[in-house]
């Protein structure tokens, strides 16, 4: 038996369980309480209705620049067999400017990207006039060659590379060129032997 300071027997040894047990079941008792409350409040609200609702993603519109065609040939691409030609064919937009100005790039690169090559090709665009008051959408043909060589001027190394054609129409403003519209661009890969 336990005895308090003035010798009377304590609450523990009168009953045989401490105020600290009697703590801890009340804890336990509150937290089960809560539990069970979360718990049936679940039914009610289920989780996806409480969360945030995501709206469904809205496609962008096409750009009316497009690349329409893309040939790459010779493939497969054997280095020292002359250069590997990208034939692009862009639609251009039904109102362009006679002063807008095409731009055709190509990025070439490795899968470890430390061997890269940027090709790029930019003309004026000719504007064609209208048949029976109509304007129609005019294509271009652009060729850009890669000749097998990285940006350091070494000829690349055997492997698969992949490559991105990027098309958009430039205006000539008072600070240089500005971009007005780019096409979705065009990706790939290609076996370099």
């Amino acid at each position: 038996m336990h005895r308090g300071e003035h010798g009377a027997l304590t609450h523990e040894a009168r009953f045989g369980f401490s105020l600290k047990t009697v703590n801890n079941l009340h804890r336990t008792t509150l937290l089960l309480g809560v539990l069970t409350l979360c718990g049936g409040l679940s039914t009610f609200y289920p989780a996806d209705g409480l969360s945030k609702v995501k709206s469904p993603r809205v496609s962008r519109p096409e750009p009316e620049l497009k690349i329409v065609g893309l040939n790459i040939a010779p493939t497969p691409f054997t280095l020292g067999n002359g250069p590997l030609q990208f034939s692009v064919t862009v639609q251009l937009p039904k109102e362009v400017d006679g002063d807008m100005i095409l731009e055709v790039t190509s990025l070439i690169s490795s899968p470890s990207k430390t061997s890269l090559r940027f090709l790029t090709h930019r003309q004026t665009i000719q504007v064609l006039s209208a048949v029976d008051g109509e304007m129609e959408r005019s294509k271009v043909s652009v060729e850009l060659a890669w000749d097998g060589q990285d940006h350091r001027k070494q000829l690349a190394g055997v492997g698969t590379y992949s490559y991105e054609v990027r098309t958009k129409l430039l205006a000539n403003g008072e600070k240089g060129l500005r971009t007005l519209m780019v096409a979705w661009p065009k990706r790939g890969t290609l076996e370099v032997r």
